[in-house]
């Protein structure tokens, strides 16, 4: 359980009816994204409220007329999804730069400057950012934010995301976790099943995320891989 100083209120009205559950502000924000989250690191009580300032808790009479259950937390997910986090304005700053530096990092391992063929530093983006006034939303995902700032920052930087293809062989006894593991780094041209159970697949991603790819594939089959760079 989280503190009560560092919770914050997740609020939901339905059916004429006010609930508020206190809740890590991140993890509740993971829970909203679709993130598999346990019970005890999202909340600072397993309770429901009519008002949480107060204390004063929710009936189970009242928790199964809306929801029709009494299980609190079965109750208070479906809160989180469905009502508002309330964030502070400290948090959301916090929160607004943390995202940031995972921006700016994830640039500087896919791209690179192509006057030297090296990545640009994290902190070199970051002042570009900051430079071009990039407003980096605290909510949206990584991922969706990297491209409109790539976009932005390519006035003030010399910056291009080279891609390359690499094909893959997994064996039958790694090919169902690597497969899952794999496609979250590049985008799956073609894929195909052996009759041996072996998983085949050629990836598109950027050049800079080639030495994470090696790393993953290499940890989820121990090292028995088989990977090979494809000209255009």
């Amino acid at each position: 359980m989280i503190s009560v100083e560092d919770a914050v209120i997740a609020r939901l009205d339905s059916h004429g009816e006010h609930f508020e559950v206190l809740v890590d502000p991140e993890k509740a924000l993971e829970v909203k994204k679709g993130v598999d989250v346990g019970i005890d690191d999202l909340v600072a009580f397993e309770e429901v409220f009519e008002d949480s300032e107060k204390g004063k808790r929710v009936s189970d009479e009242k928790l199964n007329k809306v929801f029709g259950t009494s299980d609190s937390t079965e109750i208070i997910y479906r809160i989180i999804r469905d009502g508002k986090v309330q964030l502070t304005t400290k948090q959301r700053k916090k929160m607004r730069e943390d995202k940031r530096k995972e921006i700016a990092s994830s640039i500087s391992r896919r791209a690179v400057n192509p006057q030297t063929n090296k990545p640009h530093p994290p902190k070199r983006i970051k002042n570009a950012m900051d430079e071009a006034g990039i407003h980096v939303d605290e909510i949206r995902d990584v991922e969706e934010q990297v491209q409109e700032v790539l976009d932005k920052i390519k006035p003030i930087l010399p910056i291009s995301v080279e891609e390359i293809r690499i094909a893959v062989r997994v064996p039958a006894e790694y090919a169902g976790q690597a497969s899952g593991k794999l496609r979250d780094i590049g985008k799956i041209e073609k894929e195909e099943w052996g009759n041996d159970g072996s998983w085949r697949a050629v990836l598109k991603m950027p050049a800079g995320l080639q030495d994470k790819f090696y790393k993953k594939a290499n940890s989820v089959t121990k090292g028995n891989v088989e990977t090979k760079i494809l000209d255009d």
